[in-house]
């Protein structure tokens, strides 16, 4: 691949810095020297901006700029990278450092798209990277060049101070995760998957919660529900519209929305929300950590008051309880004079990993309960089930330890409501646990937060992120 003419600048610069990093702590010997830290924050720096100054908009997408420059970085210090692409302009980058093999690999990746932006809305350009008062702004701040950056960290440092390794360690760049996963962890699952084949894998999913500055608890994503639409379509006879008609679509589909509105699926836990809520309500204050135990409750009136609190209060832990339905789209009409034939609405399904399709698409039909409405699958749905992560493993067990030690705080596994790429790995056998750096809880409300039009992160924050993946990396990989 041909790398661009910004990335080369961007890289010059980096490099500089890096060779100067590397002159000031000496030659390597042994895998027991500590990271010289202060040198890895001013390089983590550089790298992250310079990808973030990437625009690498999902649509097009461009990721192959990310691809060259985070080649070059990696080829420049000796660790065998491969670009992999289905498309020239969208690819991956996938690089190995080798263990002796007692283990098997471990995998550590970041997706290098991000999504679209309306430029006019931004304090400042959504690429410029721009340091103000502590924070990074930029479009993929936290959303994932934050875990890209990271990881690349991880490798470079694990290079560099020779760390004897029982695995082998994968770091994956990947593209497309969103909304063109086929260019990305399905091309790289489907056409070569030996090359990111491990048994754990850290990517995003996950995070560290503040709350009014302060660190509060760690989440680690070791589940996903799965995303699944289902198309409402309501059929009736058109006319003129100065003559009402009982059988309107619009009619007839505004009553099935309606009631899949007001529906609630049953509450059922798995081994990763159990433990959410009980760990959740041990560390939360007594007013709030009645909830968190009464919806785990087998008393079903206990339990639905403590679920109607969260649906009012917080909704995302009401979603963590069942699969979710939600109507985001109703079209119908084409003229305010004509009574169409036709109207139709899509329900956006986030499923639990183990709820059975065609059975809860019966469910919905009974709720619907409508005739004149057809009720069907949407688009085939790409994204697999897989099992839990494992909670006694030692990945697991690594993670807790690092933010024990570097954000004195408890771990919650969590199912994560929306969906990542780590469906398709989980769902070849790879164990897989999401995290994410420290965020305000404060921010998303604010517009700061992933997705927003001010993404941001504290720098702080992502200078602990990176010491946050070393110390649970190295705890993993390290020949013992």
């Amino acid at each position: 691949m041909t790398v661009t003419k910004s990335c080369s600048v961007l890289l010059a610069v980096a490099s500089a810095v890096t060779a100067a990093s590397i002159a000031a702590r000496g030659p390597v010997q042994s895998g027991s020297q500590q990271p010289d830290w202060k040198a890895i924050e001013d390089e983590t720096m550089r790298h992250y901006q310079a990808v973030l100054r990437l625009d690498t908009s999902n649509p097009p997408g461009n990721e192959t700029q990310v691809a060259d420059y985070v080649k070059q970085v990696l080829d420049k210090e000796g660790i065998p990278a491969k670009i992999l692409a289905l498309d020239p302009k969208r690819a991956n980058v996938v690089a190995r450092l080798k263990g002796n093999g007692s283990k098997r690999p471990f995998l550590i990746m970041g997706h290098s798209d991000v999504v679209t932006v309306d430029a006019a809305k931004w304090k400042h350009p959504p690429f410029s990277a721009t340091r103000e008062g502590g924070y990074v702004y930029g479009r993929g701040t936290v959303d994932d060049k934050d875990n890209l950056t990271a990881a690349l960290m991880t490798m470079l440092t694990l290079k560099r101070l020779n760390v004897p390794l029982d695995r082998d360690v994968i770091f994956l760049s990947e593209a497309g995760e969103e909304g063109n996963s086929n260019f990305g962890i399905q091309f790289m699952v489907q056409q070569h998957f030996p090359e990111i084949e491990a048994e754990y894998c850290y990517a995003e999913g996950g995070g560290v919660t503040r709350i009014s500055n302060e660190t509060k608890y760690a989440t680690v994503q070791t589940l996903e529900k799965i995303p699944r639409g289902i198309e409402l379509v309501s059929h009736g006879i058109s006319g003129h519209g100065s003559v009402p008609l009982k059988s309107n679509a619009i009619v007839h589909l505004a009553g099935a929305v309606s009631r899949i509105g007001e529906w609630r699926p049953d509450v059922r836990f798995n081994e990763t929300t159990g433990t959410y809520f009980r760990k959740l309500a041990a560390i939360s204050p007594p007013e709030v950590a009645k909830y968190y135990r009464d919806v785990l409750s087998t008393d079903p009136k206990v339990r639905k008051a403590a679920d109607d609190w969260l649906l009012e209060n917080e909704p995302r832990h009401s979603s963590m309880l069942r699969t979710s339905v939600s109507p985001n789209i109703f079209t119908g009409g084409y003229r305010s004079n004509v009574i169409p034939s036709e109207a139709k609405a899509t329900l956006d399904v986030r499923a639990l990993p183990d709820e059975n399709p065609a059975e809860f698409l019966e469910k919905v039909k009974q709720v619907v309960n409508d005739p004149a409405v057809d009720v069907r699958f949407a688009a085939q749905n790409t994204r697999p089930a897989g099992p839990d992560a494992r909670l006694d493993s030692e990945a697991f067990k690594a993670l807790e330890a690092a933010a024990t030690k570097i954000y004195s705080v408890p771990t919650l596994p969590t199912m994560s409501t929306g969906a990542t790429d780590m469906a398709q790995l989980r769902a070849k056998g790879v164990q897989c646990f999401g995290i994410g750096p420290a965020t305000d809880m404060e921010d998303g409300p604010k517009g700061f937060g992933a997705h927003s039009d001010q993404e941001r992160l504290l720098e702080s924050e992502l200078h602990r992120f990176v010491r946050f993946n070393w110390e649970a990396v190295t705890a993993v990989v390290r020949s013992k």
